[in-house]
This record gives structure tokens, C-alpha cells and sequence, in this order.
């Protein structure tokens, strides 16, 4: 059983919690302590919810984090959108080894015609350098300029021969093969096979206009902003070159720029990924809306085979095929986040 959590005189904090994970309560008014603004934690257990818990401000105005406070959400956006395509892999929709040019035709150009949904998934597709794709970190908005500018890139290195990490690419990827299989938008799917069957107060990717005044303020660090403040693109294309010189002069071939090339287009140090206007747009890969709750739900029936509370997404046997490790043919080159 949980028990319901005492307002605290010093630290906003509320929910209900199993006894057996206090140590989390105690990180988290710690945290709450420590810093401005203010998260939301949950915990699964074996199939039962035994930490859920909110606290702090959800804004610099000092509104209180409620219950249904949403935080704007990066890479756990990933998963997300990654469980979706699961979701219709087990259908029998979308095969794993097909060339995504089966399901979307365009994609075939540019030296991409054998590229397959797997190696999209396992992050092979030499796709990550969106540096190079587009001239400003605002066309993030526009889904359609963003599957052409896609289809008209070759892939960095021969697909399937090296792990690079698609910071921002990921989500249109797996969102557009998606699409192109059911004629829906990406955005009503997570709805309709989601957040609707698990029951979820909060888990959005393109956020109705009715559901942005739950969103949590994005509230960074003085380090960050000041770092924000002075160009961020430049100094890490700089930092990168310096870096990958370095190595090379060691005897070490890096790519460790191309880490800049995936997470930094032009403009990035300016973008609000929690403005209302980002939020509204599907961007899969790193502008997820979501409750803890509803986070740790979902990935509550992801490790319990599938199913949770007589709701299945996924069978078993495709979560195994989901969950196994994908080595890359040729050289193994990680770029991490």
C-alpha cells in the first residue's frame, strides 16, 4: 500500500509513496532544496505504482507543480516513438529488416535505397547530421520540410557499418515510416494506441493548444544559460574540432564532431523546446509532453512482458526482438549523447 505524503512546510511536496522507497522522497526534496523550479517522480514495481510523487514550481511566477504538471521531455521521447513502431511491427504493419523505401518511396534516394526500418531503429542509418540537412534549427517545426530535407541526404557513412546517434533525426525517421503505413498523423497515434488504451493523464507528442497550460517552465541552470547566451553552435563546433584534431594526433580517428553534426543545427542555442509553439509541433525525437506517471506506466508494461493491467501493446516475443542489442557490420563508432 502507499500512503499519502504530508505537505512540507519548507518543500512543496506531494504524492504518495510505498515506505520501502523513502530514499527517493529524501532525493527528491533534496533536489527541490537545491534547485529552482521542480520535477515529478514515479516508480513501477513489479507491475504496481509505488512512488509517485511532485514538487516544487512548475514556473519562474512560482506556480506550484501540481498533480497533472506535465515537463517538457528530450530523449525519452525517443522511446515513445520507438514503442509505436513496436506497436505495428507486432501487427504485422511494418517488418524490421524491410528497406523503409518499401513503406516510404522517397526515402530511397541518395545513396539511402537499402537503408532498413532496423537499421533506423538501432541508430545505423548514418542519418544523424542534421547540421548539414538544414539551414536552421527552426525548421524543426515543419514536419514536411523536414521528411524532404531527409530524403535528399545521403547517409554519412555506409548504412549499417556504424552506430551513430540520431539526436534529432530519430523521431521523424520512425515517425515518418509510421505515417506512411497507417495515413495518420504521428501525433494521434501516440493518443490512440497509447496514452488512450494504458489510460495516461499526460503523455503527448504534438500537444493539443488545450493541454499547453499544464506544461511545466523549462528552467535552466545560471551555467547553462550563460553558456546558451554566448553561442552555443559555435563553441561546440570549435570544442569538436579541437577535440577530434587531439585524437588524431595520438593516433585515434574520431568522429567525435559528428556528435555536434546530430545534436547542434544553426540556431540551436536559442531554441525554446518548451515554448508553446514547439511544444504544438511533433517533434519525436526530443519534444515529448509528459506526466512521470504516465512515462513510468508505459514503460511499466514495456518490463512486464508487454502488458500491464489487463492492457497488451506488444506481445512478449516482439519485445524480445525489441530489446536485443543490434551490432553494427563494420566499424563499431558510438556517438553518444
Amino acid at each position: 500500500m502507499t500512503t499519502p505524503r504530508k505537505r512540507s512546510a519548507k518543500v512543496h511536496l506531494d504524492g504518495r509513496i510505498h515506505p520501502d522507497f523513502a530514499p527517493v522522497e529524501a532525493t527528491l526534496r533534496d533536489m527541490l532544496r537545491n534547485y529552482r523550479g521542480g520535477a515529478a517522480v514515479s516508480v513501477f514495481h513489479r507491475g504496481e505504482c509505488v512512488v509517485d510523487l511532485w514538487g516544487g514550481y512548475k514556473d519562474d511566477a512560482g506556480t506550484l507543480w501540481a498533480s497533472d504538471t506535465m515537463a517538457p521531455s528530450f530523449s525519452t521521447t525517443k522511446g515513445v516513438a520507438a514503442t509505436l513502431l513496436h506497436i505495428y511491427a507486432d501487427r504485422g504493419l511494418i517488418d524490421y529488416d524491410a528497406r523503409v523505401s518499401k513503406y516510404w518511396p522517397e526515402f530511397g534516394q541518395a545513396g539511402k535505397k537499402t537503408i532498413t526500418v532496423r537499421q533506423v531503429l538501432s541508430h545505423q542509418s548514418g542519418l544523424y547530421h542534421i547540421r548539414q540537412m538544414i539551414d536552421h534549427v527552426d525548421r524543426l517545426l515543419d514536419w514536411k520540410y523536414m521528411i524532404r530535407a531527409i530524403e535528399q541526404t545521403k547517409p554519412a557513412h555506409p548504412p549499417g557499418t556504424r552506430t551513430g546517434y540520431h539526436g534529432l533525426t530519430f523521431g521523424f525517421l520512425v515517425g515518418e515510416i509510421i505515417q506512411r503505413v497507417t495515413g495518420r498523423k504521428f501525433a494521434d497515434l501516440v493518443q490512440k494506441e497509447i496514452a488512450r488504451p494504458l489510460k495516461l493523464d499526460g503523455l503527448y507528442i504534438g500537444t493539443p493548444a488545450r493541454e499547453i497550460p499544464r506544461a511545466a517552465q523549462l528552467i535552466f541552470p545560471d551555467s547553462t544559460k550563460k553558456l546558451s547566451q554566448s553561442s552555443l553552435g559555435s563553441k561546440i563546433e570549435i570544442g569538436a574540432s579541437r577535440i577530434s584534431s587531439l585524437l588524431r594526433c595520438v593516433g585515434i580517428d574520431s568522429d567525435l564532431s559528428s556528435i555536434f553534426d546530430a545534436l547542434a543545427p544553426s540556431g540551436v542555442s536559442n531554441f525554446d523546446f518548451g515554448s508553446p509553439e514547439s511544444l504544438r509541433v511533433a517533434i519525436p525525437a526530443a519534444n515529448g509532453l509528459f506526466t512521470a506517471r504516465s512515462l513510468a506506466k508505459l514503460y511499466a508494461l514495456l518490463a512486464n512482458g508487454g502488458a500491464l493491467g489487463g492492457v497488451r501493446l506488444i506481445s512478449q516475443k516482439t519485445l524480445e526482438q525489441a530489446t536485443t542489442v543490434q551490432e553494427p557490420t563494420g566499424k563499431h563508432s558510438v556517438i553518444p549523447f
